[in-house]
């Protein structure tokens, strides 16, 4: 079931820390003082910043502390998110944020297995720290980075035992001896750099592995020559029962929104899931970067933003 997001919150800076080369954490906190929702490992917030961009960014806090903190890596081709939070976000402000919202829980296994590629490392913190602390399940942690000094909470990570990997001195992350020495009911979670889950996600198949568990914070590529989703198709709002024509080249969000219809997004790449729908019938032609093939297969809910109608109607809870 998709997180129902309530309105957004503005919360305090309250701490701000330079976590490593190009790395910056922000600790939030209610105005008033009380308590922050509560929310498992693996979990997001939305940030809408002052220039009107808003981007998503991973908890990184212990999930059950007073406050939220995350970590944001200044990108070099930044379009408006994380330059901005590096250059005008300081202790005292205030930020608006919508959440938290989960799509990459932690599930109960008998051993788990962590693979982080540079900022990627955010949410598999507080994975690590439930499993310690709370499920006292064995655990492998390999945090791969480009320099030592770029790797955002090496320290602590390296004191809990987690094996670090700057990639200056040591190369690539060695996945298939990493992949190989697991144990076959060990569960494999993975953030990071598209290539890097790309790779974790091949060696796993050629090892007969199940599929790891991962989230990526940019869409992936999406094969749609022959997955019949470039055609026309009309979408159906089921609360009114008002009819719309999703054109070849327009989302069912363009048209939904652009008809008056509200429906959040952000992303507006299949990669947030800030949009998730309830489909109620139809064929849904995925092209999102976040629904397991499982959930793919049930057929419950879409990432309108991005995918579409196989056939030529399509209902949608809303």
């Amino acid at each position: 079931m998709p997180y129902v997001f309530e309105d957004y919150r503005d919360l305090v800076v309250i701490e701000r820390v330079e976590e490593a080369d190009g790395v910056v954490s922000i600790r939030l906190a209610a105005p008033s003082g009380e308590r922050l929702p509560s929310w498992d490992p693996g979990a997001h917030i939305d940030l809408k910043l002052g220039n009107g961009v808003e981007r998503q960014y991973s908890l990184c806090s212990h999930y059950q502390a007073d406050t939220w903190r995350i970590a944001i890596l200044r990108e070099p081709e930044s379009r408006g998110g994380s330059s901005y939070i590096h250059d005008n976000i300081k202790v005292g402000d205030t930020v608006t944020t919508r959440g938290p919202r989960n799509h990459f829980p932690l599930v109960d296994a008998p051993s788990y297995l962590f693979i982080a590629g540079g900022i990627g490392v955010t949410p598999l913190v507080p994975m690590l720290g439930e499993v310690i602390f709370d499920k006292a399940a064995p655990w492998t942690f390999w945090y791969g980075g480009r320099t030592r000094a770029s790797m955002a909470f090496r320290d602590r990570l390296e004191s809990l035992g987690a094996h670090i990997w700057p990639q200056d001195e040591k190369g690539l992350l060695p996945l298939e001896q990493i992949l190989s020495e697991a144990a076959p009911d060990t569960v494999v979670y993975c953030c990071g750099p598209g290539p890097l889950i790309d790779a974790v996600e091949a060696t796993c198949a050629r090892l007969g592995r199940p599929a790891p568990h991962v989230e990526r914070f940019s869409a992936k590529q999406v094969q749609t020559d022959g997955d019949g989703g470039d055609h026309e198709f009309t979408v159906v709002v089921n609360s009114t029962g008002a009819e719309f024509t999703v054109p070849a080249d327009r989302s069912i969000v363009e048209v939904l929104q652009g008809n008056g219809v509200p429906l959040m997004t952000s992303c507006a790449e299949g990669v947030c899931g800030t949009c998730e729908t309830k489909v109620i019938s139809g064929e849904i032609v995925h092209r999102d970067s976040l629904l397991s093939e499982e959930d793919r297969e049930e057929g419950i809910y879409m990432m309108p933003c991005v995918s579409r109608c196989k056939g030529d109607r399509l209902v949608l809870d809303l």
